[in-house]
C-alpha cells in the first residue's frame, strides 16, 4: 500500500467558519506548550487548521517554526489519525531547542483526541 504524506489544500481548515465549528464543539487537549481541539467531519481524513497568536510567539521566524512542526508531525501522522477536524494552538513559546518535546506532545494530544470521535 502506497501511503503518501503530502499536506493539500483539502486537509486543511481555511475558513472562518470551519475554525468556529471545531472551536463551538468544545472537545480537546492541552498540553504544556500546546492545545489540541477536535470535532468529527463528513470527509475520509483528518485535517489541520493551525493558530500561532503574536502574544505567544513574537517574531515571525518563531511562528513559521512553530507551524512547520505542526503541519510536519501532523502530516505524518495522518494516515493514522481518524476523520476529524483538528486545530493546534501554540499557547506557550517555545524555541528550537525544545522542538522535540513540542513534537512528541503534539503526537500524544493527537491520539488523546481521538476520544472526540465519539462525542
Amino acid at each position: 500500500m502506497n501511503i503518501r504524506y503530502t499536506f493539500p489544500r483539502s486537509n486543511r481548515l481555511l475558513k472562518t467558519d470551519e475554525f468556529s465549528s471545531v472551536f463551538n464543539f468544545r472537545c480537546g487537549k492541552t498540553g504544556r506548550f500546546l492545545n489540541v481541539y477536535a470535532k468529527p467531519n463528513i470527509m475520509e481524513t483528518a485535517r489541520l487548521g493551525i493558530v500561532v497568536g503574536k502574544k505567544q510567539l513574537r517574531t515571525a521566524v518563531a511562528r513559521n517554526l512553530a507551524k512547520r512542526i505542526v503541519r510536519d508531525v501532523f502530516r505524518l501522522q495522518r494516515p493514522e489519525l481518524p476523520a476529524l477536524d483538528y486545530i493546534v494552538r501554540v499557547t506557550k513559546p517555545f524555541n528550537r531547542s525544545e522542538s522535540l518535546l513540542v513534537r512528541n506532545e503534539l503526537i500524544h494530544l493527537l491520539q488523546k483526541t481521538k476520544r472526540c470521535l465519539n462525542s
